[in-house]
């Protein structure tokens, strides 16, 4: 079995769109949770003012489709013109130290 895919997604808000990019965000999410293989599709508020999405899936294969998905589509039209700089998406690989305590 793979490990869960770990994904985050930088968002900078344009001048003044802070609150319209967190609610487009917002209405976004919960279309997203119902995908197959969502296990966390969160946003977090950053020191540097950015918006950083958390996002997790069973597998990579769950994630591919989710990048052309009608929830993810729609987000991402929702965005035009709420952002500053394009969303910088990074797929995160795991590292085999740093798991739940105990394990090994």
């Amino acid at each position: 079995m793979s490990d869960p895919i770990v994904v985050t997604a930088v968002f900078w808000p344009a001048e003044g769109q802070r609150h319209a990019l967190v609610e487009a965000l917002h209405r976004g999410i919960p279309a997203v949770h119902d995908e197959v293989g969502c296990e966390l599709y969160a946003i977090h508020d950053a020191p540097d003012g950015s918006i950083v999405m958390i996002e997790k899936w069973t597998t990579e294969a769950d994630l591919d489709a989710h990048s052309t998905a009608a929830p993810v589509v729609a987000i991402r039209e929702s965005l035009v013109g709420l952002t500053a700089a394009p969303t910088v998406v990074t797929r995160l690989v795991p590292l085999p130290v740093g798991g739940a305590p105990g394990a090994l």
